[in-house]
Parts: C-alpha cells; sequence; structure tokens
C-alpha cells in the first residue's frame, strides 16, 4: 500500500511539474488577439455554383480585393477587384454583387450608427471595363442593386433614391424624411435592434417597384445620451426609443411604381408591426408579414401590387409569442417553405400559393435552428438541427415531401453550412470545445469532405503549450428538470480540496451558453481564472432555447422569476459537492446576465458570496418595446411581472459583494438602468463597489477598454472569493 501510495504521489507530482511548464494565460494575451483563430470573410456563393468569392486582406501592400475561388480546387481563379488598383480608393470593408454579377458594390469610410446599421461611401466597379462610379457624394446607406442591374437605389437622410447607373440620373422616391420624425427605407431603432433588419425597401424582380415602409416616429417619446468627447462641452445624442408600454412608430407600407414614380400605399388592419417585406417568384405579388403588439399571432400577407388589394395566406399563433425569421422561402410555384414551434419544436413546413399545408418537412422532439435553402432540382431542404443534442449543431439534408433524411455533417460538435449557388457543394465550419474553428470543402450529395481549406492549426498548437483545462459537459436535475452545463476545472484539480466557484449565465429566452464549440475570449478568461484556483460553471435554465417551446417560454410574463430560481438551486446542489466551497460561491452575467446575477445575489443571499453585473437591465419598464412586451405584455397589463423580479426591488437584502458596471453611451440597455438601482442601493444603506466607463456603448470595447475591464473584474473576483 505504501509504495502505491508513492506511485501515485509521483505520478501527481509529474503531472504538477509538466503543468507548471506550460504557460499561464494572461488577461494581456486574451485582449491582445493572440488567441484570435482564421475565418473566411464575406464568403458568398457565385452564381454558377461552381465558384465563390472571398473578402481578402493584403498584408503587404494594405489592400483589400475580392477574389475568386474554384469549389473544385479551392485556388484562386481570378481577382475581382484590388483596391490598390482603384485611385479613388484604399481599402474596402465589404461588397455586393449585381446579380449577374458584372458589378460589385464597394463599401467603404464607414461608420456605424446603431448595432446592425451604418452609414458610408459606396462605389459601383464593373469588373470587366474596370471603371468605378460613386453612387453618392454624401454618406448613403443601404445601397442596393436593382435585379436587372440597371440602377442603385439607396437612403440618405431618411429618404429613399436611386440612380441610373449608365447616366448617372437619380430619382428621389421619398421627401418627407425627418431626422427624429420620418423614416423611408430604413428601419428605426427598436426594428433594427429587435427585429433584426435595417433595409425596409425591396425591388421585385423585374425592377419595376419598389416596396419600402415608412416609419412616423413623431410620437415616439426620446431618449437623450451624454456625449462627453474631448471637447470643453458635451453634447447629447437625442433618439427614439419606445419602451416597454410607450408608443410604437406608425408604420405603414408603399409599393413605387418606377415607370409612373407613383407611392401608393397599401392598406393593412390589425398590426402593430411589419417586421419583414419580401416579394415573390410574381413579379406583382409581395408578401409582408405582420405581428399584433403581443406578437403572439404572426400573419403572412400577400399584396397584389397592381391594385394594392390584400389576402392573409397564413396565420401562426401562440399563447406566448412567435418567433419572427427570415426562413420564407418561396419555390417556382409560389408555394412556400416555413418554420414554426406549432408541434412544441420548431419545425419545417411546406405551404401552397394559397396558404394550404402541404406537409410538414421535420418533425421529432428536437428543434431546426438554421434553415439553409431549397435546392429546386433535387427537391432538397438543407438545414441544421440539434438532432444529435442540444448542445450541438448537425447539418442535415431533407426531401421537401418529408422523406430521405440525411446528416451530412459527421463530427460531434457545432457544424454551420454556407452551400453553394446549386447545391453541389457547401463549405462547412466545424469546431467543438477541443478543436478550434476547422473549414472544410463537402459535398451536398452525401457530406463527404473533399478538402480541408483552413483548420486553425497554429492556433490549437498554441494553445497546447498553455495550462488550459477541458470543459466538461454533463447534465444537472434542478427543480425537476435536466438542465445542460459545463465545468472548468484548474488543471492540477485535486478532489480532496475544496475550491470557489463562479458561475456564468445569460438565461435570456431562447439562448444558449452551454454549447459544444470552441472558446469564445470569455473561454479564455475563465482559464485565467482557473489557473489562480477557480471552478467555473455555466448552466442553461429554464427559459432557455433549443428544447422545445414548453421549456424556452415557461417564464412567460415573469422574467428573473424561474430563471433565477434555477441558478440559486444549481449552486447549492454543486456547493453541496465536497470540492466546492459552498461559502466562496460567485456569479457574474452581461446585460440579461447581469439582471440575472444582481437578482441571483439578492435573492439568493445566503448562497452567493459575490455578483457582477455588467450593462445590467435592472427593470423591464426601462427597456425596449418589442424585446419586453413579446415576454411580459405590458407594464399596464402585468405591473408584478414588471416589478416583482426587478432588482431594483429586492436591494435590501444585499449581503454580499457587488461589482456594477456601465457605459454611459448603452443605447441598448441604457445607462439609466444602473443610476436608478445605485439610488436604490445607496438609501437601502448598502456599500457596493460600480464603474461607469465613459462613452462606451452596449459592448464597452475599444483601445485598451476590454483589458481595463477584465482586469477591474478579475481583481474584484480574487479579492471577494
Amino acid at each position: 500500500m505504501k509504495k502505491l501510495t508513492f506511485f501515485i504521489a509521483l505520478f501527481t507530482a509529474s503531472i504538477s511539474i509538466i503543468n507548471a511548464q506550460k504557460k499561464q494565460v494572461t488577461l494581456e494575451e486574451i485582449w491582445g488577439g493572440e488567441f484570435r483563430g482564421e475565418y473566411m470573410d464575406a464568403l458568398q456563393s457565385m452564381k454558377d455554383g461552381e465558384h465563390y468569392s472571398v473578402l481578402d486582406f493584403n498584408k503587404a501592400s494594405r489592400s483589400t480585393s475580392v477574389n475568386k475561388y474554384s469549389y473544385k480546387t479551392l485556388q484562386k481563379t481570378a481577382t475581382l477587384v484590388d483596391s490598390k488598383d482603384i485611385k479613388d480608393i484604399s481599402y474596402f470593408s465589404n461588397y455586393a454583387f449585381s446579380s449577374d454579377e458584372s458589378q460589385l458594390l464597394l463599401a467603404t469610410d464607414i461608420t456605424p450608427v446603431f448595432r446592425h446599421s451604418t452609414l458610408g461611401k459606396y462605389y459601383i466597379y464593373n469588373i470587366k471595363t474596370k471603371t468605378t462610379r460613386l453612387v453618392s457624394e454624401q454618406k448613403i446607406q443601404e445601397p442596393t442593386f436593382s435585379p436587372d442591374g440597371t440602377k442603385v437605389a439607396y437612403v440618405f437622410e431618411n429618404n429613399i433614391y436611386y440612380k441610373n447607373i449608365a447616366t448617372g440620373q437619380v430619382t428621389q422616391v421619398t421627401t418627407d424624411g425627418m431626422n427624429n420624425e420620418i423614416i423611408n427605407g430604413v428601419t428605426d431603432w427598436v426594428y433594427e435592434e429587435e427585429f433584426a433588419f435595417v433595409r425596409a425597401f425591396e425591388w421585385n424582380k423585374t425592377g419595376t417597384k419598389i416596396a419600402y415602409l415608412r416609419f412616423d416616429e413623431a410620437n415616439v417619446p426620446e431618449f437623450s445620451m451624454d456625449v462627453y468627447g474631448k471637447s470643453l462641452y458635451q453634447t447629447q445624442h437625442v433618439f427614439k426609443y419606445p419602451k416597454a408600454g410607450e408608443e410604437n412608430s406608425k408604420v405603414t407600407l408603399y409599393i413605387h411604381d418606377v415607370k409612373s414614380r407613383k407611392n401608393n400605399q397599401v392598406i393593412v388592419n390589425d398590426y402593430e408591426y411589419i417586421p419583414r417585406l419580401k416579394w415573390t417568384k410574381d413579379t406583382n405579388v409581395l408578401s409582408f408579414q405582420k405581428t399584433n403588439r403581443h406578437q403572439n399571432k404572426l400573419d403572412l400577407v400577400f399584396v397584389n401590387a397592381t391594385d394594392f388589394s390584400t389576402k392573409t395566406i397564413l396565420t401562426d399563433s401562440d399563447p406566448a409569442y412567435v418567433d419572427v425569421t427570415d426562413n420564407l422561402t418561396f419555390l417556382s410555384n409560389n408555394s412556400f417553405i416555413w418554420t414554426s414551434e406549432k408541434d412544441g419544436y420548431n419545425h419545417i413546413y411546406h405551404y401552397s400559393k394559397s396558404g394550404k399545408l402541404i406537409n410538414q418537412v421535420t418533425k421529432g422532439n428536437w428543434e431546426v435552428t438554421n434553415y439553409y435553402g431549397f435546392d429546386d432540382k433535387k427537391e432538397m431542404i438543407y438545414y441544421q438541427s440539434v438532432e444529435n443534442g442540444s448542445i450541438n449543431r448537425d447539418v442535415y439534408a431533407i426531401n421537401i415531401n418529408g422523406n430521405g433524411k440525411k446528416r451530412l455533417s459527421s463530427k460531434t460538435g457545432t457544424n454551420n453550412a454556407t452551400f453553394s449557388n446549386n447545391f453541389t457543394y457547401y463549405i462547412n465550419t466545424f469546431s467543438n470545445s477541443t478543436t478550434p474553428n476547422e473549414f472544410t470543402l463537402n459535398s451536398a450529395k452525401n457530406g463527404k469532405v473533399i478538402k480541408n481549406i483552413k483548420d486553425n492549426s497554429k492556433l490549437k498548437a498554441k494553445v497546447a503549450n498553455y495550462a488550459v483545462s477541458p470543459k466538461e459537459f454533463s447534465t444537472i436535475n434542478v427543480n425537476g428538470n435536466d438542465l445542460n452545463m459545463w465545468m472548468i476545472k484548474p488543471l492540477d484539480f485535486d478532489a480532496s480540496k475544496k475550491y470557489p466557484m463562479l458561475m456564468y449565465q445569460y438565461s435570456g429566452p431562447g439562448s444558449q451558453q452551454v454549447a459544444n464549440r470552441w472558446n469564445s475570449a470569455n473561454d479564455y478568461w475563465y482559464q485565467h481564472l482557473a489557473q489562480q484556483g477557480y471552478i467555473i460553471t455555466c448552466i442553461d435554465g429554464r427559459g432557455t432555447g433549443f428544447k422545445g417551446r414548453d421549456f424556452k417560454k415557461v417564464t412567460q410574463k415573469e422574467l428573473g422569476k424561474y430563471e433565477v430560481e434555477d441558478q440559486i438551486q444549481a449552486a447549492k446542489q454543486l456547493g453541496a459537492k465536497p470540492y466546492i466551497d459552498a461559502s466562496r460561491i460567485g456569479i457574474w452575467g452581461w446585460s440579461y446576465g447581469g439582471f440575472m446575477s444582481s437578482n441571483a445575489l439578492f435573492k439568493g443571499n445566503d448562497v452567493f458570496k459575490m455578483a457582477i453585473a455588467v450593462a445590467p437591465v435592472t427593470s423591464w419598464r426601462f427597456y425596449d418595446s418589442v424585446y419586453t412586451e413579446r415576454y411580459m405584455t405590458t407594464p399596464q397589463e402585468n405591473a408584478s411581472g414588471y416589478d416583482d423580479n426587478s432588482p431594483i426591488n429586492h436591494v435590501d437584502k444585499l449581503k454580499g459583494d457587488y461589482l456594477l458596471i456601465h457605459g454611459s453611451a448603452d443605447d441598448n440597455v441604457h445607462l439609466q438602468n444602473t443610476m436608478r438601482l445605485v439610488e436604490a442601493l445607496i438609501q437601502a444603506d448598502k456599500q457596493f463597489e460600480w464603474g461607469v466607463y465613459p462613452d462606451d456603448n452596449h459592448g464597452i470595447y475599444g483601445g485598451n477598454t476590454r483589458l481595463h475591464l477584465y482586469k477591474k473584474m478579475t481583481n474584484f473576483i480574487k479579492e471577494n472569493l
């Protein structure tokens, strides 16, 4: 027995020596980009289905180019445009083809507006003649080729224009655009943020008509943020932001006729939002989606673009809410593909052009997580799902009649596909918790790997030199549910010792943090903390996604109740393990996660020793209408739902150590949330730490900011956990 004990001790000592010889992950390396992997930027399949294009950056010449590659060989076959060859352009950051791929729109001098929207200078580049034409002298938004490639439509100062490329003639479609009052052709703040689209105009397939949305936001309350900058006096950024229960923009639908230059309003009844526009395969039939304020009834409506009459084709309803997606696909006969949770899980459906159900294409107690497209020649649908476990993603093909399903991806982890235009090939991006992104060329017929493109082997080799602990996946039964969980332990973990534990979570409706994919920047931070002797844990509780509608929507009207109960109970159960010090459990989160970590510390004051909340929502009364009311209805209808789980109303329970962080220019979760919570804490005579990052938005980044933030959080953890 003594000899066995000696060898075990010797083995443990040897492992410790090996681990000690490995490098430690530093904060400077994480936020200095040392662990960034390789990607394929702005990849687009080209029309012939045999080639793809990529935006490349040449370090030597400091120029950008759009290069054409062969799927078969993966070799570059042509440089379509290079900024070093264009007199007026030193670089471009994105590109878009005309439908016949003879022209490119090149984006330069881009300025962010909000999360998705930008202003920029755009050039039209003719690939054959190698000539360049500026679309507009001013910075514009969302330039888009007409289908025949003769015109470019765009938005300038809230009005829609289009330019004849050959003659240079500019036609103004709308004239009433005005800042903070009327917007034509692009969305307002809340549509952009919560319905995830910016361009609110669409050409029909012949380029003879433009459908567009008009936003009247005159009665939407304004929100203002101080911008400190470097001048003597601060300025203010003022924009329209409808908080929960407040007035939204009045949105109307129009169709512009290019020949007559007339704008005709489409009369839409019984709606609050129009979150999607899309022309069908019929040049004179427009589709749009409308939903009520509660977002629990979504209609697909067809518009006759000759007489502007409307017809509701399909209605999807749910006791909680119906998600808006980009999955709607019209087939050549104007039948269409649609996704819905109506059987309890998100699945693919095929409807006739009149809205009659032809068949449910996918079925099962699992979720379709991405819809890739339809091959009309093979009549095959391509999609991504969690059939191989809710923390994994796989790529599948299935006949439109629901038969002949094939799993195309083969490795367990996260697989995502970008298909060629003719669905002959796809580029698969694969990763899991131990493998950085691998890019492979695959056959769409059977998923077979044809060639490797990039495998991030250099990054994998670099990480191998560091003392990195594996991410252990498991489930934990909490409050009657098997919840997905991961845990990172110190590399020299000793089960006979007790360790402090930091829990991370987000928990927003339909979200997922426990996923089998490669490291995010936060994961490297967790490795840094594990090297300091901490166990890091993440648990996806009730309300998170990819386990069916009932699991996701149980939090309806009570955001912050069940999610917090799950985190508190999970902490108690983990704290009972012999290797976790139950007196040293902390929790942190960002945004919705900050809302959660604050509530967990206050309500679970006998469980959590400390918490960090970054950019937290502290009352859903302060957040925007579209997101909040989707899950909570309005404050006027559900006051207790808003107030019972607001951290502001539980500050009296604070016992542990609390760090509160926010950016002063957060246009999403306003600094108001932190200020109101701070005042409540002060009046409750509760001590806490807090910091405000000047002129930083919801992401709190830029320059040295992220490094500073994570140093602050790391120091707080070391001092208080």
